[in-house]
């Protein structure tokens, strides 16, 4: 019987997977059978990433596994991560654009713009700039799938991170413009997590994790696993009739009513 969840043959292109969420998605695509690129913009963390990596998901095959560091926001970046995705493995059927920022908090009023112009390009135009460039590189003429990471902050107003939250709303809307675009050879969707315990999102949690799991129906706060194996069944073949959706991870959160702040 066919396992449509298997990945091998396929490689996939991780953006900000130096740590947390994205090197857990890394993690996981490469358990499927998948071959890598991690990018991130610190060297030697992104270094020490792909080496475990290889240690650890990739069974001790480093050709499964490749780091080119770059920072997400800057053209030049974006083209050697794609190129060199597919010189290396010959092919770019999946891209993840976890890649995100949020330097804001609190009152828009107050907000310095040019940082609100800095969460937008990264956050939404270098998703789409990545889209793009994989596009022209590999999925055009043999299909692919794109994961978007979002939030529950894009989904309902949170109040603590307005900007991110405005930023992950148009890049839910983006992921559904995607999908209608690229449609039938290339699917295009999102997912959402609320607060997941990653060094990004310490500050949501600080008042202490145990207070702010008790509002969630499952009583814990996300871990990055979570998240990574969802993203592992949307880009299998398992998800092939699913596109365009914004796929919640919360842990029940939304459902209660509360303010979302993922």
């Amino acid at each position: 019987m066919t396992d449509l969840t298997d990945l091998s043959g396929r490689a996939a292109l991780i953006t900000g997977a130096s740590r947390g969420i994205g090197f857990a998605i890394a993690g996981e695509l490469l358990s499927r059978g998948a071959s890598v690129t991690i990018t991130a913009r610190k060297p030697d963390e992104l270094a020490a990433a792909a080496e475990k990596l290889v240690a650890d998901a990739a069974g001790g095959d480093a050709s499964r596994v490749l780091a080119v560091p770059g920072n997400a926001g800057s053209e030049e970046s974006r083209a050697e991560a794609v190129t060199k995705t597919v010189e290396a493995f010959g092919s770019l059927g999946i891209l993840v654009n976890n890649t995100g920022i949020n330097p804001i908090y609190g009152d828009l009023m107050e907000a310095d713009l040019g940082a609100v112009r800095k969460i937008f390009d990264t956050n939404v135009v270098a998703a789409l700039a990545f889209v793009q460039l994989a596009y022209r590189a590999w999925m055009r003429d043999h299909g692919g799938v794109v994961i978007n990471l979002a939030s529950t902050a894009g989904l309902r107003s949170t109040g603590a991170i307005p900007v991110y939250g405005a930023s992950k709303a148009a890049l839910i809307r983006l992921t559904e413009e995607l999908a209608w675009q690229l449609g039938p050879g290339i699917r295009v969707n999102a997912v959402a997590p609320s607060v997941v315990k990653t060094k990004f999102a310490t500050a949501l949690y600080a008042e202490g994790e145990e207070k702010v799991s008790a509002a969630y129906p499952l009583k814990r706060l996300g871990e990055p696993e979570d998240i990574a194996q969802l993203v592992g069944f949307l880009v299998s073949d398992a998800a092939s009739w699913i596109t365009g959706e914004t796929v919640r991870i919360d842990g029940g959160i939304l459902a209660t009513g509360s303010l979302g702040s993922g």
